[in-house]
């Protein structure tokens, strides 16, 4: 497993991850469950962007993570806006107890698409399954919506219980060293989320041969 790199100010690559989708699905437990293992059950509204970094050592190169936590507010959004474009990856977050913050998720890619490099990769994150009694979206849903968008996954998470979260983000970024050229090997992240059925690969894969042929969703 990929390791937090105690040297966090030196680093091989820089990734920047921008976190988006409506307020109060949980942008900001899910980066303070990646940056701490912890969870707040009370917390204040994002104003505009915050940030957080945390480095990883992946295949013994220093990647550090810079991960923007964005408003989900109407009002914030110009500001939001502005940070689109420098982003390598994205994260667009639902509730999956919520079926408005799902229905929304086509806003906010046509919004990344419009903003942001035509190159950045997109993952699609359903946030607090660990309330399957209020769930509102099927797995299946998000399947079908990544893969309609060429999305790198549907994944679901919860911060509250940490489930999945670090995958999420070690995944994003083993992708993007992939996209900058780099070998990296293979590891049992995306069989550890496919057994589990909550992930799916819709984009290139992270196996050695980068031509692999594409899995199908397998909820």
């Amino acid at each position: 497993m990929e390791q937090e790199d105690p040297q966090d100010d030196s680093f091989d690559f820089l990734f920047k991850i921008i976190l988006i989708g409506d307020s109060n699905v949980g942008k900001t437990c899910l980066v303070q469950s990646f940056k701490t293992g912890l969870f707040s059950e009370r917390q204040q509204n994002t104003i505009g962007v915050d940030f957080t970094v945390r480095t990883l050592n992946i295949d013994g190169r220093r990647v550090k993570m810079q991960v923007w936590d964005t408003a989900g507010q109407e009002r914030f959004r110009t500001i939001t806006q502005s940070y689109y474009r420098s982003a390598h990856g994205a994260m667009i977050a639902y509730d999956v107890t919520r079926r408005a913050t799902f229905d929304s998720v086509h806003r906010w890619v046509h919004e990344l698409q419009r903003f942001g490099a035509a190159n950045v990769l997109m993952a699609l994150i359903g946030n607090k399954r660990d309330l399957e009694a209020e769930r509102e979206v099927q797995f299946t849903d998000a399947c079908r919506l990544a893969e309609d968008k060429g999305m790198l996954a549907a994944l679901e998470t919860s911060a509250r219980e940490a489930q999945s979260v670090e995958e999420a983000f070690v995944m994003m970024a083993r992708q993007l060293l992939l996209q900058n050229g780099m070998s990296v090997t293979q590891d049992d992240t995306h069989m550890l989320l496919r057994t589990n059925s909550r992930a799916v690969i819709s984009g290139p894969t992270l196996a050695n041969n980068a031509q692999e042929k594409q899995q199908p969703c397998q909820c």
